[in-house]
């Protein structure tokens, strides 16, 4: 830390208790008391130097006799008794040192008793003046340790403008990344071309640390709101990248803020980098000033998305919550959420209610906000982006694999929300269901995470009546549910009987198009494997073989595959057949004996068969399915047994070459 000198002479003042007496062998004649604190000292030295002193003294002295000791007493000196102690010494001529701790109070406190030129060259007002403009504004340190004390003269800091100058010296140096240039030490100086430190020309192996531009943000977060917030909005004022700023202000609000560490885990941000949370400060807020601050450091956050990590919003929202903020303050917290939900993380919205109702255990209705938030920044749907599943007419119910865009994540995301808040049994479906209908249909690429979600709403709501079930349910499209959560699904007997016939007929479906496919797959193969048997034969090279032997064991696989398919379609087969049975039989009740199949039309429609397939469709998979399992049943076992032969061919050929 700088300093300066001033005096010559030895220290010549000795305390007793509550009093300062001179030393120099003469006896006092006047007594100064500064608050608590009396000094015993002589006149001249003090009305030489100060307009105020001489004033006071020549009005006591008239007031008072000559043989008594001249009193004055005063109040409001800034900085108290401990700055009239450096005052008098100065008087005096004794040596003492202008630091940036004291400098602020003897600067104000020079001017507070009038100590100018007037009353001797080279006075306090001078040279604490000169102290400060030459070497505590060049010091990042010392500025900051200056303003600092600016806290306790506040009145004539901004009278002298002591104030705004080191603030706008904090401001220059911290739009630096190089705080060696304002007051740090310098720790290596050389270097090698290579960038290690040398010492006395020899490369010690060390490397020189590169200044990040968020150094200054802990030294910062030491100075209170009033300050801080006018040393952000100067740095604002000189184009400082906004993303410094939003890191400063978000490591000053974890600092003062202590709700905002109490996190599950921790983040990225909250171990290290810009974002880091520091150590707790001194001095604890009260819930009134932490509100005052969170509601200020609000507005002066950015409004750029991606700034502020969505985590800290989070945090700000549920530390409002509890602190009771404003309502305008909370509705801000939740737009800047949504503006960036497709960045959050599960455990970013699971928030717990903090109403005093405690209708449900997590607020989900601010969770609901939050995503209409995102809706109306998010309305231009990507381009080409329809059903995220192809229909079944183009022969591909999984759909195209496309990258995962904001949309789509904020999909998972809100799928694994209500996962996560379906076990509450005070959640009402239609705060549930709302909160699931709010995200568009083309944002799913799968409904697995819906059906999880509802499947287990289901398990945790018993007493749902078998309407609001389905009415739930509709919710699903089941052509975009995998083949796991479709055989999921069909045993699961919390369902509606509805969605269990749909389920169980698109996966059927999606059977049928993959057994189709193994077939083709397995017909190239053939052809493939006889080309290669046959170069090889003719070669006589063991590349060929070895290309033979592949393919026959990729064969054997897909003749495994295909037969657990065909099991797996005729077992589907059968219970669509038995469910159909007695879907007519019910039919026929409200119908005409020769209406059969004009009633299982009707019925398929009612049950949602016919929502994105031709009648023609639905005719063919209803009548001709025994017929094409027997056909494809056929298929199967003609090519089994050709293989079959072609493998004792080869057996034989092999023994008679051994032969």
């Amino acid at each position: 830390m700088a300093c300066m000198k001033l005096g010559s002479k030895s220290d010549a003042f000795q305390r007793q208790g509550q009093a300062w007496f001179c030393t120099t062998g003469l006896p006092s004649d006047i007594v100064v008391e500064v608050g608590e604190m009396s000094f015993h000292l002589h006149k001249f030295p003090l009305l030489s130097r100060s307009g105020v002193m001489e004033r006071s003294i020549a009005e006591a002295s008239k007031e008072g006799d000559d043989n008594d000791k001249c009193l004055i007493k005063i109040s409001d000196l800034p900085g108290g008794d401990k700055t009239f102690e450096l005052i008098a010494k100065f008087c005096y001529g004794v040596k003492l040192e202008l630091t940036a701790f004291n400098i602020v109070y003897l600067r104000c406190a020079a001017e507070h008793l009038e100590m100018t030129e007037e009353y001797g060259e080279g006075n306090l007002i001078s040279q604490t003046e000169t102290f400060f403009n030459q070497v505590v504004l060049k010091s990042w340190k010392d500025s900051l340790k200056a303003l600092q004390t600016c806290n306790e003269v506040p009145e004539y800091a901004e009278e002298l403008n002591i104030t705004n100058k080191c603030i706008e010296s904090l401001a220059v140096k911290a739009s630096s990344t190089d705080p060696n240039l304002f007051g740090w030490p310098v720790v290596e100086p050389m270097q090698s071309p290579g960038g290690s430190v040398l010492w006395n020309g020899i490369s010690t192996g060390a490397r020189l640390k590169h200044t990040s531009s968020d150094w200054w943000y802990e030294d910062a977060a030491m100075l209170t709101f009033p300050f801080f917030k006018r040393l952000i909005t100067v740095m604002d004022s000189r184009a400082i990248r906004e993303d410094i700023i939003a890191g400063s202000l978000t490591y000053y609000t974890r600092k003062h803020l202590p709700g905002l560490k109490r996190r599950r885990g921790g983040g990225p941000e909250a171990s290290s980098g810009r974002f880091a949370t520091p150590m707790s400060s001194g001095s604890v807020l009260s819930e009134e000033e932490q509100k005052h601050l969170l509601e200020e450091i609000l507005q002066l956050l950015p409004l750029q998305k991606g700034l502020v990590p969505t985590k800290f919003f989070v945090d700000m929202l549920r530390v409002a919550k509890i602190l009771k903020a404003s309502q305008s303050c909370i509705a801000n917290l939740e737009k800047r959420i949504g503006m960036q939900l497709d960045q959050a993380a599960l455990e970013d919205l699971v928030m717990p209610s903090f109403s005093h109702t405690m209708e449900t255990l997590y607020d989900v209705d601010s969770v609901q906000r939050i995503l209409d938030h995102f809706l109306s920044t998010d309305q231009i749907m990507p381009v080409g982006v329809g059903s995220p599943c192809s229909s079944v007419d183009d022969g591909n119910l999984m759909g195209s694999p496309r990258s995962i865009t904001p949309m789509t994540a904020v999909a998972k995301l809100i799928d694994g929300y209500l996962a996560e808040v379906a076990p509450d049994v005070n959640l009402k479906l239609p705060k549930f269901q709302a909160l699931a209908a709010s995200v568009p249909e083309y944002a799913r690429l799968l409904d697995d995470g819906l059906y999880r979600a509802i499947d287990i709403y289901l398990k945790h709501h018993p007493w749902l009546a078998e309407a609001e079930r389905e009415n739930l349910c509709r919710l699903l499209d089941c052509q975009k549910l995998s083949l796991e959560a479709c055989t999921h699904a069909a045993q699961n007997e919390r369902l509606p009987l509805r969605i269990i016939v749909q389920v169980l007929f698109f996966e059927q479906l999606q059977l049928r198009t993959s057994v189709a496919g193994c077939f083709l797959v397995s017909d190239n193969l053939d052809g493939g494997s006889r080309q290669l048997r046959s170069g090889g034969f003719a070669g006589g090279s063991t590349e060929g073989g070895g290309g033979w032997a592949t393919a026959v064991r990729e064969n054997q696989v897909l003749k495994v595959g295909m037969d657990s398919m065909r099991m797996r379609v005729c077992e589907l087969e059968k219970e669509c057949s038995n469910m159909r049975q007695e879907i007519e039989k019910l039919g026929k009740t409200t119908s005409k004996v020769g209406g059969g199949s004009k009633t299982w039309e009707n019925v398929s429609k009612k049950l949602g068969f016919g929502i994105k397939l031709k009648s023609h469709q639905m005719c063919s998979a209803q009548e001709g399915s025994v017929s094409k399992s027997n056909n494809e049943n056929v298929k199967i076992e003609r090519v089994k047994d050709v293989k079959e032969r072609r493998g004792k061919h080869k057996k034989a050929s092999s023994i008679s070459s051994e032969r």
